[in-house]
């Protein structure tokens, strides 16, 4: 702790600062109490979204190797370079809190597939226009990762300003105030045992 000079002003100037750090440790306690609810709802958004896909992926997987069996690998390759291509996405930001967040918008899937039906396989049809459906989720969920991210990384920073407050902030000026107070308390009891000799001294000197 610095040396501080035990006068009236800089106790008042301490106390002063102190209520300042309680009022600012009261609001990032409550700034991390909201973010923590916040990444907890992103999370299970994240978890959901992360199943769904993961079923999804696993049942156009299962339909390509039928496609593949039933076409063969050169007839698959030759379809799925016709596939029409995706829309690209339109991105931007929010605000979450103090952030900048992304948002993703992803445009209805197309409808199209981008080759005939007359020599295709039927698992190949229902893979490809699943995996069209799918596109929105997998940039939801790049969304929703990057925000999980974002969120954690200010909670640590918050975490930080939390306990430099509670932990070394406050108690300094506590323990600062304690100590002008004590001293000023001294430097009372020694100036009224002064003036009480003064007039005790005095007093005799009358006699």
């Amino acid at each position: 702790m610095a040396t501080v000079n035990p006068t009236r002003l800089e106790l008042d100037k301490t106390k002063k600062r102190l209520a300042t750090a309680r009022r600012g440790h009261k609001l990032l306690k409550d700034k991390q109490d909201e973010m923590a609810r916040q990444y907890m709802e992103y999370h299970r958004r994240w978890l959901r979204l992360h199943r769904e896909i993961e079923t999804a992926l696993g049942q156009a997987s299962r339909s390509m190797l039928l496609a593949q069996a039933e076409m063969g690998q050169a007839a698959l390759t030759e379809a799925l370079l016709l596939t029409a291509a995706g829309q690209e996405p339109d991105c931007a930001t929010t605000h979450l809190m103090n952030l900048q967040v992304p948002t993703i918008s992803y445009p209805a899937p197309q409808t199209g597939i981008g080759y005939g039906f007359a020599f295709t396989s039927p698992e190949l049809d229902g893979a490809v226009q699943g995996l069209q459906q799918l596109l929105p989720k997998l940039y939801e969920l790049a969304q929703v990762n990057k925000i999980c991210e974002m969120l954690s990384d200010e909670m640590e920073r918050t975490r930080r300003r939390v306990n430099a407050l509670e932990y070394v902030m406050i108690p300094e000026m506590e323990q600062t105030i304690r100590t002008i107070s004590m001293k000023l308390e001294d430097n009372e009891r020694s100036n009224l045992t002064r003036l009480r000799k003064v007039k005790e001294m005095l007093a005799r000197q009358r006699a």
